[in-house]
């Protein structure tokens, strides 16, 4: 009967809309994930070294590692979330990092030691920015830039707040203990707050309900046409330039005649300009497509490495404009796949998106020069 959607429209369940409260619970979550594996090794690094005698570019390496995995099943989780709803995959992975964290607490020898990465990574595929963007994207379609955004707000101060906790606890409890901390926190802090803050369910959205906003209208395969190759060839050559950057931007600060004390300061301004500029598009950005972000934050970096190479007296600007678009670079990796796919294909999209950057993440560091402590330390900026 014609009447028959409309008199039944009414039942069905409006799509929640995300809380602040929310939006921060799940940016805490991001500041213990990314405590316990991004940000762990620039910290324990020199401990394990010194206990184990294991070759510290294994031990650093070993980050890489775990970045490469996570790259190879993001197609599949994204899949998942789209099929569940992200609560129950993001809670799983949360649970698999602090396995990979307990397996490496308790690693004797280095090939358990690396396997302990191996499973972390694997969690970090599920539990990180890109599953977790999918799930809010899929969760609140068009509501979730403002959240996406937020969300970064948050946990932009993980560095700031990790790198002084981790090394607390090495003091006090040693590295082992570092980990089975962070271990526990993934268990009893991050599970809950991920079961509390996201929805319990995928929402199925009706296309005439909610359109995608910037994107011509198709069936599911339009996801999958080159333009998603050139989009995920885009973001993969925007996190390897700044992978890289960050790899040697302390080399090239002091190439540029900068000292010790002047670079650590300079570096520090970094955290600043990109949870800055997250705050500016949070008040400002919403009525802008995110590909005008994706083009600023590119404009952004390439000027300030274009001013630390040419005017070293102008290297604080050359920081600040960097790290601002280091920070816009985050949210738009979020934001712009939901307004080309729309809410229905987000996070199959975001789990197909997310491979090549990743392992383009993890083999940046060889490619532009190892270095044990700079690759350390060469993804600090989120």
């Amino acid at each position: 009967m014609p009447g028959a959607p409309s008199a039944r429209s009414p039942e069905r369940p409006e799509a929640p809309r995300p809380t602040i409260a929310g939006n921060t619970a799940l940016g805490v979550t991001q500041i213990v994930l990314w405590g316990g594996t991004f940000f762990l090794t620039a910290v324990v690094s020199d401990p394990i070294v010194a206990e184990t005698g294991w070759p510290q570019a294994m031990v650093v390496g070993a980050l890489s590692l775990a970045i490469f995995v996570s790259g190879l099943p993001a197609p599949f989780v994204g899949r998942m979330i789209r099929r569940h709803g992200g609560r129950p995959v993001l809670a799983a992975g949360a649970t698999i990092i602090a396995a990979g964290l307990v397996l490496m607490a308790l690693a004797q020898t280095l090939p358990v030691f690396l396997l302990a990465w191996v499973v972390a990574g694997l969690g970090m595929s599920a539990a990180l920015y890109d599953p977790l963007f999918a799930a809010i994207g899929q969760a609140y379609g068009a509501n979730a830039r403002g959240a996406m955004t937020q969300i970064a707000i948050s946990s932009g101060f993980a560095v700031s707040l990790c790198w002084p906790a981790t090394r607390f606890l090495v003091d006090q409890v040693g590295w082992r203990g570092a980990c089975l901390t962070y271990a526990i926190l993934a268990v009893t802090l991050v599970v809950p707050l991920f079961a509390w803050a996201l929805p319990a369910r995928r929402v199925a959205v009706e296309p005439a309900v909610s359109p995608r906003p910037y994107a011509p209208a198709g069936s599911a395969e339009a996801a999958r046409l080159p333009a998603e190759r050139l989009l995920a060839v885009t973001f993969t050559m925007a996190a390897m330039i700044m992978t890289a950057a960050s790899v040697q931007l302390l080399n090239l600060l002091q190439a540029q005649g900068v000292g010790a004390t002047a670079t650590v300061a300079l570096t520090g301004l970094i955290g600043p300009a990109q949870v800055g500029v997250r705050v500016v598009e949070l008040a400002l950005g919403r009525r802008a497509h995110p590909a005008w972000s994706l083009l600023l934050s590119s404009a952004s970096v390439g000027l300030g490495l274009l001013l630390l190479a040419t005017s070293p007296a102008m290297a604080w600007l050359a920081m600040l404009l960097y790290g601002a678009g280091n920070g816009m670079r985050t949210v738009v990796r979020g934001t712009l796949p939901l307004a080309l796919y729309g809410q229905r294909e987000y996070a199959a999209a975001m789990g197909r998106l997310a491979r090549l950057p990743l392992l383009g993440q993890a083999i940046t560091p060889l490619a532009c020069g190892y270095s044990p402590k700079s690759s350390a330390s060469c993804r600090c900026w989120r």
